[in-house]
């Protein structure tokens, strides 16, 4: 298994189990970001602690996951980078794009401080 994915209540987890993230299990990865925004899914933590590598078509399938959140007005957020993977998004200037923290918790901070920032600001039409 290439990605291990958690879907919790406010959020799905995708915890990548691959070293290299290139254009073998990218397009896949791109598959799972589009099929649990398809189910709804608009808060998505990606947890890259165990990938040590990226190319530019696992940026392409993270920049995806970040495009289809933000159109459905959610999160997405990037956490555990290794150096090698965090000197290619700093370089490729994506760390000015995306979410990024250092840790699972972090992210998870994060995203629930963004959801209810959202809540705040459309007056908590779920009443």
């Amino acid at each position: 298994m290439n990605f291990e994915i958690d879907k919790k209540d406010k959020y799905t987890l995708i915890r990548s189990k691959v070293e290299k993230l290139d254009s073998t299990v990218s397009p896949l990865l791109k598959s799972e970001l589009v099929v649990i925004n398809n189910n709804g899914g608009r808060n998505i933590i990606i947890d890259l602690s165990e990938t040590r590598y990226c190319d530019s078509s696992g940026l392409s399938a993270i920049l995806v996951g970040n495009r289809l959140c933000k159109n459905a007005n959610g999160s997405f957020i990037v956490c555990g980078l290794q150096e090698p993977v965090k000197k290619l998004i700093s370089i490729s200037q994506l760390d000015t794009i995306l979410n990024i923290t250092p840790s699972f918790t972090e992210a998870e901070d994060m995203l629930f401080m963004e959801e209810v920032e959202r809540d705040i600001l459309n007056g908590d039409k779920e009443e």
